[in-house]
């Protein structure tokens, strides 16, 4: 990642592109279907996420571990995991981070219990926060001079079209075969990809061999994140005031804390250097960053849930139902780039930024008795502004600072926004789950409810088959649970995804009020993508 080679300026004399080789086509075949799988994992599994709660007798507050624990490991490791590349060989780290993240994606489909799902998937993510910035790093190095500047826009289209097919992917798994499939099928390809790559891609030494990492730092940011969410999962059940709760956000703010001061004395090899922490056109984009990331990962979770148990979709008809917010998305993140020439950065992110909200709330209407049809407009519209705010974001951040920081600034962009995405999802969560259960107790102790049948209502909820035996042991009185269950959902989705609005605002205000007043620097030389193009958004 850092220290990557840049692409040559276009149009300058000597840059004749020369043709691609038959190993140099073989070793980005190969990146690129590295770069597939890992784009790939954010959202494949989405589309199975209820079928899970069934399965493995897990709510929505436990599998939306499943995707936060991959999410906030990975942003967190990727900077660091950048620097290891420069240090140690990005060939070298590329393979020890495919063998890592196909192992655990092995073990994590093999998983008989949702508490080891989501600890081979957070093992997962180590893997793939060392391939990452490798694969970035190596495709630099197999292509041409003339021909480097292809780099970043095959990175992009990779992660598009993985950020894409996802659901279709996930869903047609898991409906034919088994959820499992979606984290088996990773070491067949991913042991592909390194076997290619060892034939084709020669071993580099390493550029960097003087750099340092923060190892202090990122343990202490990760328990503090880690802590957060887990007093947001927990606050439901065991109430705002449990001093296990209280326990866990004192740990985030200590660990938060114990971050800022080991980075005051990092120096060099600080995860955020100082002279990026100062520059405010960069920490308002992570920012902005941070509070609209809560979206896209709630889009993520919450539209299969609706699709699912509100509306009676399969897992294919989820995957397929999700199209039209992830074309949209890839078509307008490819387009960003041409139009941030044409229009500059501030049109767009405020276009973006305005969208995002918009596209949310449409999606807080979706009512119990509303049809697909009803949710293609708020995916539409959301999609557009993904695909414009966080490619705009990107460049516009990444060209504040100096070009030498251009990967560190990418990874650190990426960083905010998978960790923003990961908080804010613990965040929506703790309020469906808050919202949902509170409808469910009001209802009840208005009709008489038993504490049995209150609790087949919330196992109902949870989607769980335990939900539905419950449910029938009340033969008189089964369908009226059944329906406070979809009226509790209802009214958490709705509570929920207006936070979520409220949030995505938020960002657009920072937008507005210190990003891209001023046109930020030249693009990179020869107009090279971000480099930090994105996996989950």
């Amino acid at each position: 990642m850092e220290g990557s080679a840049q692409p040559a300026p276009a149009g300058a004399p000597s840059a004749r592109k020369e043709a691609l080789g038959r190993s140099t086509v073989l070793a980005l075949v190969a990146l690129c279907l590295a770069t597939f799988l890992i784009a790939n994992d954010f959202t494949a599994l989405t589309v199975a996420l209820p079928i899970m709660e069934r399965e493995l007798s897990a709510d929505v507050s436990t599998v939306q571990w499943v995707i936060n624990a991959y999410a906030l490991l990975f942003g967190v490791l990727i900077v660091p995991a950048g620097r290891l590349a420069d240090m140690l060989g990005r060939r070298r780290v590329f393979f020890v981070g495919a063998v890592i993240f196909s192992v655990f994606s092995t073990l994590a489909g093999a998983a008989p219990t949702v508490e080891l799902l989501i600890a081979g998937r957070a093992l997962m993510a180590i893997g793939g926060a060392l391939m990452w910035p490798a694969v970035l790093g190596l495709m630099y190095q197999v292509l041409p001079e003339s021909r480097q500047s292809l780099a970043g826009p095959l990175v992009l289209g990779v992660c598009g079209i993985g950020n894409a097919v996802g659901p279709l992917l996930g869903g047609v798994l898991t409906q034919e075969a088994s959820w499992r499939w979606v984290l088996l099928i990773n070491l067949p390809i991913a042991a592909i990809a390194c076997f290619v790559t060892w034939r084709n891609v020669p071993a580099e030494a390493p550029d960097r061999t003087d750099e340092r990492i923060d190892y202090k730092g990122v343990a202490a940011l990760s328990l503090g994140l880690i802590a957060l969410l887990f007093a947001l999962d927990q606050a439901p059940v065991w109430g705002w005031g449990d001093p296990r709760v209280l326990g866990l956000l004192v740990l985030c703010v200590v660990g938060v804390a114990v971050f800022a001061l080991v980075e005051r004395g990092a120096g060099a090899g600080a995860l955020i250097p100082r002279d990026v922490a100062a520059n405010r056109t960069f920490v308002a984009s992570c920012c902005a960053v941070l509070l609209m990331s809560a979206t896209f990962f709630a889009i993520l979770l919450y539209v299969p849930q609706i699709m699912q148990k509100l509306m009676g979709f399969s897992a294919v008809d989820s995957g397929l139902g999700f199209l039209p917010f992830m074309l949209v998305f890839s078509v307008f993140a490819f387009s960003a780039g041409p139009l941030y020439d044409r229009f500059g950065g501030r049109v767009l992110l405020l276009i973006g930024a305005a969208l995002i909200p918009a596209g949310v709330l449409l999606l807080s209407l979706i009512g119990e008795d509303s049809g697909y049809r009803a949710l293609v407009p708020g995916l539409v519209v959301t999609g557009v502004g993904v695909g414009l705010f966080y490619s705009t974001i990107t460049t516009v951040a990444i060209t504040a600072l100096d070009a030498a920081r251009a990967s560190l600034a990418g990874g650190l962009v990426y960083m905010f926004q998978v960790a923003g995405g990961a908080i804010g999802l613990g965040l929506t969560t703790t309020i469906f789950t808050a919202a949902s259960l509170s409808r469910v107790r009001s209802e009840g102790v208005a009709e008489g409810l038993s504490a049995d049948q209150e609790h087949a209502v919330a196992e109902l909820l949870s989607g769980t088959e335990n939900g539905r035996q419950l449910a029938d042991a009340f033969p008189g009185i089964a369908a009226e649970l059944e329906q406070l269950a979809r009226d509790a959902f209802t009214d958490g989705v709705h509570l929920a995804l207006r936070v979520d609005t409220a949030l995505a605002l938020a960002g657009f205000v920072v937008v507005v009020l210190f990003v891209g007043r001023r046109r930020a620097g030249a693009r990179a030389a020869g107009g090279a993508e971000p480099v930090a193009s994105e996996v989950s958004a």
